[in-house]
């Protein structure tokens, strides 16, 4: 009999569902067994991050040849008025909707950090190279090999970037329905998920309707340029979706959205270049989570803002969210300097601001990813459509 193939999607929810029915009730032991595994597994996609990011960027600029140059900038341009345009939809609507949610009882005392369970032990695994390094020499040497011709480099570059493919569907993909599954476990029998969560419902679930608007809002204008049904194209990214909101980590993603973009029909060369570069560059989820946060937690302790200081922060934002490493709450760890900078927030303020943005981590990142599709559909119909891209 042929043996039914469940998909990546099911996996993912199966794994977040076992992981939170789990955590409710195991012992120590098997949480520790899951925190090693994924202490292992994160140190791997730690070392392999680069590598995907070199691996394909690199050869997806050298072909698209001469029009590499424009079509980097076009994207990061792209990129940073997503991610501003997300962060003035959360200033309109934290404005409008949080003072009749915000209550000042709201004990701050009640928000305690979780311990959670310690790995039997670590392996260290130094990546190659940083993140904003591997790309930096991803355009250098897909830039020079597409002005240069240089057909050597060329085919050392398409070798390389089979090997990493090859690496993502044999080693990354099967494993990632068990690192979610330890992720959600573990978060799960510390109490994490439940006790910080309690505490933020209200604001959390406007959030989540604003992410919900801003990925509609981003495939109206994707299925209008391409002239596709947006909800369709929006349904077919949802397995990078889930991915995203068990790991965290746009980067760590890049394989599950980098497959389920090529299936909205993007050209691979496109995909190839857009999606590694936009996990890094574009963080349209994350900047209306951090953007609703600070409102929230301004005037929850009666933090003086005004208009013309938001928007400075939130330009300023968009511009800060390019050093997000590609790890869960790298975002807003990258963001302290400038909303302690910008906002006056004190030490108390920003452990709150990360308490806050931790405890939803998880849906920024997914609607960051998510959005990618949608940038990549839009570059493939200024670029991928005039034969720039081959395959």
């Amino acid at each position: 009999m042929k043996k039914m193939k469940i998909g990546l999607l099911p996996r993912i929810l199966i794994a977040m569902a076992l992981g939170i029915a789990g955590g409710m009730v195991s012992p120590e032991m098997p949480v520790r067994v899951f925190v090693t595994f994924n202490g292992l597994f994160s140190e791997f996609l730690g070392f392999l991050i680069p590598l995907i990011i070199v691996g394909l960027v690199t050869p997806a600029i050298a072909d698209i040849g001469r029009e590499a140059g424009r079509l980097l900038v076009v994207t990061a341009l792209l990129a940073y008025g997503a991610t501003v345009c997300s962060g003035l939809l959360s200033y309109g609507v934290s404005e409008a909707v949080f003072p009749s949610l915000i209550s000042d009882q709201i004990e701050w005392t009640s928000i305690n950090e979780a311990k959670q369970q310690e790995p039997y032990f670590t392996v260290s695994i130094t990546p190659p190279m940083a993140v904003m390094t591997s790309l930096v020499m991803a355009f250098t040497l897909g830039l020079g090999i597409a002005y240069q011709g240089t057909a050597t480099l060329k085919n050392v570059f398409t070798e390389f970037r089979q090997i990493i493919t090859k690496t993502i569907q044999v080693v990354v993909l099967p494993l990632l329905p068990i690192y979610i599954f330890g992720i959600f476990f573990n978060m799960t029998h510390s109490g994490e998920v439940f006790r910080v969560l309690s505490v933020f419902v209200k604001i959390i679930g406007v959030i989540f309707v604003m992410h919900v608007v801003l990925l509609l809002l981003q495939y109206a204008v994707a299925g209008l340029l391409t002239h596709r049904n947006p909800l369709r194209l929006l349904m077919r990214m949802m397995p990078a979706y889930f991915t995203a909101l068990g790991t965290q980590s746009s980067a760590a993603t890049i394989p599950v959205t980098l497959r389920q973009t090529i299936a909205n029909g993007v050209g691979e060369g496109i995909a190839g270049f857009v999606v590694p570069l936009c996990a890094t560059i574009h963080l349209s989820g994350s900047t209306l989570k951090i953007v609703a946060c600070a409102m929230a937690l301004m005037m929850m302790q009666h933090i003086d803002y005004d208009m013309q200081g938001m928007i400075g922060f939130i330009l300023m934002l968009g511009i800060t969210m390019v050093a997000a490493p590609g790890v869960p709450g790298g975002a807003i760890m990258a963001a302290l300097g400038i909303l302690q900078s910008m906002l006056g927030f004190d030490q108390q303020s920003l452990a709150l601001m990360i308490a806050l943005y931790i405890a939803m981590d998880s849906f920024g990142t997914a609607c960051n990813v998510t959005g990618d599709g949608a940038l990549a559909l839009i570059i493939d119909r200024w670029f991928g459509r005039r034969g720039a891209v081959t395959g």
